[in-house]
């Protein structure tokens, strides 16, 4: 089992990047914000769980072992398999994952791209007490909700965007998004992106 990764990053596209460890380069499957703020040539370290099969050995890749931990669990549900188990991390974070579950409510994994009403909620029932928010639900919308957008706008800039133009586009997105998206900076980074398109400099002064 390759529980993690630590290598300098030779490519990154969407969903995936690719960490040369020891001479050898690793594709590891990805959420979205992990792959947009992987950069080239830097060192990256991954919490890592090998998926296994007959027909090949997949590598999927997370920023926290709360994420590793939450995709394991998300594949122990009838219905769900890796690319939908990253679906829904690609999408809620853990805390959002846990309140919803928590809540008894469905909603948020009826939003994700491959999840059916029914996997849904099958998610919500076999999730039931194995998941805990780290922080109190009482805060998710106080003001940690109102910093959610500067960090994402700070990520941008990270990128190479100025920050005016950053700033204009999560504004812009966040009037849009639905409350869970506002309240995730993952979820709020990657629709920014999807509307900003490929990363670039901004031209001095822009």
């Amino acid at each position: 089992m390759i529980s993690s990764v630590r290598g300098r990053v030779l490519h990154a596209d969407a969903d995936s990047v690719v960490v040369e460890v020891g001479g050898v380069g690793l594709s590891i499957a990805v959420p979205p914000h992990v792959a947009h703020s992987a950069r080239l040539g830097e060192e990256l370290r991954l919490h890592t769980t090998l998926i296994v099969r007959e027909d090949a050995l997949s590598l999927f890749g997370f920023e926290t072992h709360d994420e590793l931990v939450a995709f394991g669990l998300l594949l122990g549900v009838t219905g769900v398999g890796p690319k939908s188990a990253l679906g829904v991390l690609s999408t809620l974070s853990v805390d959002q994952i846990a309140d919803a579950v928590a809540a008894d409510d469905d909603a948020p994994f009826r939003r994700v791209s491959g999840i059916g009403p029914k996997t849904a909620k099958l998610i919500v029932v076999q999730l039931a007490g194995r998941l805990t928010p780290s922080r109190p639900a009482a805060a998710a919308g106080g003001p940690a909700l109102h910093a959610v957008p500067a960090q994402v706008t700070q990520a941008l800039v990270g990128l190479g965007w100025s920050e005016r133009i950053a700033a204009e586009a999560v504004a812009s997105v966040a009037d849009e998004a639905a409350d869970a998206d506002r309240a995730s900076v993952q979820a709020l980074l990657r629709l920014t992106l999807a509307v900003l398109g490929p990363a670039r400099k901004e031209p001095a002064g822009g």
